[in-house]
């Protein structure tokens, strides 16, 4: 299985960097979504079952087990398959409708959440059904995104690309979920160069930053739990994005720059415009490098589908209606 999975390695990656067109800033883009699987989870994929090969804790008979909102299940899927290995992935329906097309084609069973959780978002109950299930299944490995350092350390590899690209840089633009990402990046980047400012970005109604939650609708950014590893990260300052900017962004990045991303990417893409649109002149040619994790396409049928992005307009305005009534 190793030697399986080292070959795989060679399309897991040395992922495209472009510069974007920007006025106020030096703006460039890493395009994590040319990895294998399709978004920068195969690294954290990768690298959580092949430790977990490696260990012992996964062999031949065992069945792998994970919550994910999407990138993560559809990478250990992919992995999974090539290794001939039985996955299980817990999604909710915040998932996009052809992932859990491709799940259910790919894995050995999917296990859907409906029940949100005290936070209003479905991780913790999803994270729960994981837990039962890895109890009740005999030789079971969870490959955990939010709690097995395995996860952050296979970002090494992005940080070694970032640092071999830029002999200066000032900023890097991270999207956060599971955290694995920024938490990999900033702890790579800060032991090479320490003076690189890490910006995380969440979503509103996200927790990870320790604001209070809400309802989230869009998936593969935010977390309704503060993901254990991220104690891990070197994070110098956040952006907080609407659930509606988000879409904002989505619709620049594509109109601006010809590059169809996804929600994380939008929500990257605008927060670092803003960041450096409303800063003083001498951060304003700042050089910036922004994480783009995966693809638009998974998100044709929400975050650029107009019909969805107004209903959801609808849906948040009513339920701050209720929250104001009820203050």
């Amino acid at each position: 299985m190793l030697k399986e999975l080292e070959k795989l390695s060679a399309y897991i990656g040395a992922t495209p960097l472009i510069e974007l067109k920007n006025d106020n800033a030096n703006l460039f883009a890493k395009l994590e979504y040319n990895n294998f699987s399709g978004s920068s989870k195969d690294r954290a994929a990768y690298s959580i079952i092949y430790n977990g090969i490696k260990s012992g804790k996964i062999t031949q008979n065992t069945t792998i087990i994970a919550s994910s909102s999407g990138n993560l299940a559809i990478a250990v899927a992919s992995i999974s398959k090539r290794l001939n290995l039985k996955f299980i992935p817990v999604i909710d329906p915040n998932i996009n409708a052809s992932y859990e097309t491709l799940l259910n084609l790919m894995a050995y069973k999917v296990v859907k959440v409906t029940e949100r959780d005290h936070t209003g978002g479905y991780l913790l109950t999803r994270i729960n059904v994981v837990n039962e299930l890895h109890a009740n299944t005999p030789d079971s490995f969870i490959a955990d995104q939010y709690g097995d350092p395995n996860n952050y350390k296979g970002y090494y590899g992005l940080g070694e690309e970032i640092i071999s690209s830029f002999s200066h840089l000032d900023y890097i633009f991270v999207a956060v979920s599971s955290s694995g990402a920024i938490t990999g990046i900033s702890d790579f980047i800060k032991k090479h160069r320490p003076e690189v400012k890490i910006v995380g970005v969440d979503v509103e109604g996200s927790v990870i930053f320790n604001a209070k939650p809400v309802k989230r609708y869009i998936s593969g950014i935010g977390a309704s739990q503060v993901p254990p590893i991220i104690e891990n990260a070197f994070i110098d300052d956040t952006v907080i994005v609407s659930q509606m900017s988000i879409i904002k962004g989505c619709a620049e990045l594509l109109n601006e720059q010809a590059i169809f991303a996804g929600a994380s990417s939008g929500a990257v893409y605008l927060a670092a415009k803003n960041y450096f649109r409303f800063n003083d002149i001498e951060e304003s040619k700042a050089t910036s490098l922004l994480i783009f994790p995966d693809k638009g396409h998974t998100y044709l049928d929400t975050i650029y589908n107009q019909e969805w992005g107004a209903q959801l307009a609808n849906k948040l305005n009513e339920e701050e209606e209720v929250l104001s009534a009820n203050f």
